[in-house]
C-alpha cells in the first residue's frame, strides 16, 4: 500500500514530578516506547487514527505503571472510577465514559460510542453499556496502588492526589499525581485521532469529573489533534486541548499554538501538560510540571520528553 503522508505518533503517559532514580525513569522509557513501535507499525500498515489511538490507549491501559486502567489510582472511599474519550478528527466526533468502574479498558466503550447517538455517559449509564457490549468484569487494582490509599488514609488524605507512576521505588514520595495516558496519531490518509484514558486524581471526592472525558483535555479537528494531562481542574479552567486545536483550525501554527497556549496556562500556574499533532505532521509537546512522561514517532525515529527538563514550555519537532 501506498501511503498517501508520513505517519506520526505522539503519546503520554502523565506529568507531575520528578522520576525518582533512573529505574523509574528507564521502566517508563521501556513501556512508552514499545507502546510507539508498535502502534505506528499499524499506522504503517494502514491503519485508521482511530483505530491505532484505540489500541495505544488499550496498551497503556493495560500497563500498570501508569494511571489509567490496570494500575489506576484509588478514589477518596477507597474505588477506582475511570473516565476516557476518543475524538475523531476527521468526523468531528467524540465520544467518552466517565467514572465507570470494572471494566479493563475503558477507551473500548468511547470507541462503541462513537456510532452512538448518545456519545458521553456518567458512571450508571458506562456500567449498562458495558453490560450491553458483554465486557466482563476486571478489577483495575494493584498492590502498589493499595499500599498508596493506605498510606494516604493513614495521613488522612493530605495529599492532593495520587502519585504519576506506580513504581516501587517512587511509592514514598510519588504525592505529585497528575495521571493520565494519551495518545494522538496521524494515519497515512492524513487523518487525526486522539484519546486520553485516566483513573483521576486519587483520593478525590466521589463524583468527581476529570478532564479526560472532555473537550478540555481531548480534542480533534481535522487540523490538529491534542492530548492533555495533569490536574483537571487547571486544563478544565484553559480548556486546554480544545484552545490549542481551535487556534491551529483558526490558521495558528501548531508551535505558535502550543507557545501561547502553554504561556497562558503557565501565567495562570496551571499544573499540566500536553502532546499534539497537525495535519501536516508536525508533532509538539509542552508543560507547565516538572516533566512529561511522553514519547513520539516522527517518522524517522522514536524520541520522548522524559528527561526534557529546560526552561522551555514547549518541544517541538
Amino acid at each position: 500500500m501506498e501511503l498517501q503522508v508520513q505517519p506520526k505518533l505522539i503519546i503520554h503517559g502523565g506529568a507531575g514530578s520528578s522520576l525518582h532514580g533512573k529505574g523509574g525513569l528507564e521502566a517508563v522509557r521501556r513501556s512508552l516506547h514499545t507502546v510507539v513501535e508498535q502502534v505506528y507499525s499499524l499506522l504503517l500498515s494502514g491503519t485508521a487514527a482511530s483505530e491505532a489511538v484505540v489500541q495505544g490507549c488499550q496498551m497503556l491501559e493495560d500497563d500498570p505503571r501508569f494511571n489509567a486502567g490496570t494500575g489506576s489510582v484509588l478514589q477518596s472511599d477507597g474505588q477506582i472510577r475511570m473516565s476516557a474519550s476518543l475524538m475523531d478528527g476527521a468526523s468531528g466526533r467524540f465520544s467518552g465514559v466517565i467514572n465507570i468502574s470494572r471494566v479493563k479498558n475503558p477507551i473500548e466503550l468511547a470507541q462503541f460510542l462513537q456510532s452512538s447517538p448518545d456519545r458521553v455517559l456518567s458512571d450508571f449509564g458506562s456500567a449498562e453499556l458495558a453490560r450491553e457490549m458483554q465486557l466482563p468484569s476486571y478489577n483495575a487494582l494493584t498492590d502498589l496502588r493499595l499500599q498508596e490509599w493506605i498510606q494516604e488514609r493513614q495521613d488522612n488524605f493530605k495529599s492532593a492526589m495520587a502519585g504519576v507512576v506506580a513504581e516501587p521505588e517512587l511509592l514514598e514520595t510519588s504525592n505529585a499525581g497528575r495521571g493520565t495516558i494519551g495518545v494522538v496519531a496521524l494515519d497515512a490518509y492524513g487523518k487525526l485521532a486522539v484519546g486520553t484514558s485516566t483513573g483521576g486524581k486519587g483520593f478525590e471526592r466521589i463524583g468527581r469529573v476529570s478532564d479526560s472525558a472532555m473537550p478540555a483535555g481531548n480534542y480533534a479537528t481535522s487540523n490538529a489533534g491534542v492530548s492533555c494531562t495533569g490536574i483537571g481542574e487547571d486544563i478544565i479552567d484553559e480548556c486546554l486541548a480544545a484552545r490549542i486545536v481551535v487556534r491551529v483550525t483558526d490558521g495558528m501554527s501548531l508551535k505558535d499554538a502550543m507557545q501561547r497556549s502553554l504561556g497562558e496556562a503557565h501565567q495562570n500556574k496551571r499544573d499540566l501538560g500536553a502532546i499534539a499533532l497537525d495535519a501536516s505532521g508536525a508533532i509538539a509537546w509542552g508543560k507547565t510540571s516538572e516533566i512529561l512522561l511522553a514519547a513520539y514517532h516522527n517518522g524517522e525515529k522514536v524520541g520522548d520528553t522524559l528527561e526534557w527538563n529546560d526552561s522551555e514550555l514547549i518541544g517541538y519537532c
